[in-house]
């Protein structure tokens, strides 16, 4: 059986005839930017995460800059984000004209290490950008601790973290949150797009103004803004899905469940844990091991798409070759282990249960055809220091 990582078309099979009646919808309206989808869409979202405000743009990227921006981030400032983490969260802050300062993960590799934070803080550091990664949120209250503590700004990045929560609390019910609706995200438009929800009026019009070239209303134009708007049809598609959402994150976490129990005591594999004041939405599903090319290879034979997330730490990214927050190879130990480690099983809300038996089948066969994956270099579990 060849599995997929993820089947994209199948939200659309799913939902044929909302998704097919919204875009049909817009498409008769001719208001195709800043209209009506797009204001329910921001009412509808702002709700669901409990918080005031919505303002959507054009990507998750842009989310992030622009909530920054909103903060009054810019340039000679320093933002501390995770090392581990996509290049996105770096490249916003660098868009700023800020510098990301990158920390080291916490042992269990889901929140950035609350001393390694403090001790990266200087008198330029504005702003803390933690990532709820893979769909399992951030320990958030300490961070929050320790931002009040030295008065500095808190964005979130929940780009993978859809419905997630934290203490029984949404990630989107921060103070400023930022969100991506890339198509593979649990909640995906049929495009790129993204969101700021904020608790703060001000961030929330502020953004309003930055994403429309600094203009409430037409040709006055109050600051310097680019364009960064989601347009009415990916608007109309988000809000046909996101009454799904909470079932489709049911889903991923039955998967995560069988895969939990189909592979748990594999020789040389870490699974991945949920926190105790957690609840993700396991946008990923990311198990460790020491011979992880040699496994992810048994299984491409075994028809299992596998991804990993993510093999260059943006510490060692060209990118930020020229950049003081690239650094050699030991700079950022963990980060560097986990991306030597990682591999990412497939999971969606459509995947079938015959598919995640097949997906346990050949990780077991894959450990077995590999000498039980490094069995003998052993790896440490989340809940070790080191």
């Amino acid at each position: 059986m060849n599995v997929p990582f993820l089947d994209l078309k199948a939200p659309y099979r799913e939902l044929r005839a909302d998704i097919d009646a919204a875009l049909g919808r817009v498409a008769a309206s001719g208001r195709y930017l800043l209209g009506p989808e797009l204001d329910a869409f921001e009412a509808e979202f702002a709700a669901y995460c409990g918080n005031e405000h919505c303002v959507a743009v054009g990507s998750g990227c842009d989310a992030l800059e622009l909530a920054l921006r909103a903060l009054g981030i810019g340039p000679g400032d320093e933002v501390v984000v995770p090392a581990h983490t996509f290049i996105a969260t770096w490249l916003a802050v660098s868009a700023t004209g800020a510098r990301p300062v990158p920390v080291d993960p916490s042992p269990d590799g889901l929140s950035m290490d609350l001393g390694l934070v403090e001790a990266a803080l200087t008198p330029r550091t504005r702003a803390v950008l933690p990532v709820h990664l893979y769909g399992h949120p951030a320990d958030m209250d300490p961070l929050l601790e320790l931002a009040g503590r030295h008065g500095l700004a808190v964005v979130e990045d929940a780009a993978q973290a859809h419905g997630a929560r934290y203490r029984g609390r949404r990630t989107g019910s921060g103070h400023v949150v930022a969100f991506s609706f890339y198509p593979g995200k649990n909640l995906g438009a049929m495009g790129d797009g993204g969101a700021v929800v904020t608790a703060d009026a001000a961030v929330a019009e502020r953004v309003r103004l930055l994403r429309n070239f600094g203009s409430r209303e037409k040709y006055r134009h109050e600051v310097r803004a680019g364009n960064s708007r989601l347009d009415e049809f990916q608007a109309a598609v988000l809000r046909a899905k996101l009454p799904r959402l909470d079932a489709w994150n049911a889903r991923r976490a039955a998967v995560a469940a069988r895969y939990r129990e189909g592979l748990a005591g594999l020789p040389g594999i870490v699974l991945p844990e949920a926190a105790p004041w957690a609840d993700p939405v396991w946008h990923l599903y990311v198990i460790r091991s020491a011979e992880r090319d040699a496994l992810r290879r048994e299984l491409d034979r075994a028809g299992v798409a596998t991804l990993i997330h993510y093999p260059v730490p943006p510490h060692r990214s060209p990118a930020y070759a020229d950049d003081p927050a690239g650094a050699p190879e030991g700079t950022h130990p963990r980060t560097e282990r986990l991306a030597a480690q990682v591999l990412s099983l497939p999971l969606g809300p459509h995947l079938g249960d015959d598919e995640a038996g097949a997906v346990v089948a050949a990780v077991a066969a894959a450990v077995a055809a590999t000498g039980g994956a490094g069995a003998g270099r052993r790896l440490p579990q989340p809940t070790e220091k080191r």
